[in-house]
């Protein structure tokens, strides 16, 4: 009897049969959305090797609680919600400043003549530099084009809470970044 090929099949039906326990159907949803979930770590913590580990906590608590999946055809949305109960709970124990309000002092990421070139790169450090919540609300509205009443119902932050984040957040990155505005007079 050969193996079934879950990749052309509809994500709603395999992880419908990733419900009744399918191993090879859960293992064909961790390939399809890997990568998308390490993205969302990185882009949370900033550091490849720790989104890889948030990554790998974030199936196995996905494979413990998949019998719990209702709605198979929003498993996306579920894996999401997981993925970023695990960051938090990961910024929490090791983070102390996680929760403040605070944004962290200016270091000077992407800024004067001495900015790194590469603004992927750079973003990430300017990432870095926001306070654990706000960092989150940012990645969430602007990376995962979440609206900020998805980010207050995934996170359990009041919607001002969410909106005043993404508008602090927001202006602190485009300090940190302003070395990639365009410059001087345009024709």
């Amino acid at each position: 009897m050969s193996t079934p090929d879950y990749a052309e099949r509809p994500e709603a039906l395999v992880a419908a049969l990733a419900r009744t326990g399918d191993r090879t159907a859960f293992a064909a949803l961790v390939k399809k959305r890997q990568s998308w979930i390490r993205d969302l770590m990185r882009r949370c913590c900033g550091d490849p090797v720790l989104a890889d580990d948030l990554a790998q906590q974030t199936f196995l608590q996905a494979w413990r609680d998949i019998a719990k999946l209702r709605e198979p055809e929003k498993f996306g949305a579920w894996l999401k919600r997981i993925a970023i109960n695990v960051w938090r709970q990961h910024a929490r124990k090791n983070d102390p400043l996680f929760a403040s309000d605070e944004l962290t002092a200016d270091t000077g990421a992407a800024s004067g003549k001495g900015a790194r070139p590469g603004l992927a790169r750079d973003l990430d450090h300017a990432l870095q530099s926001l306070s654990g919540v706000v960092r989150l609300c940012i990645v969430l509205n602007y990376h995962e084009g979440m609206t900020h009443a998805e980010v207050a119902a995934l996170t359990g932050l009041p919607l001002g809470t969410v909106k005043s984040h993404v508008k602090r957040g927001s202006e602190q990155l485009r300090r940190l970044l302003s070395a990639y505005e365009p410059q001087g007079d345009t024709i």
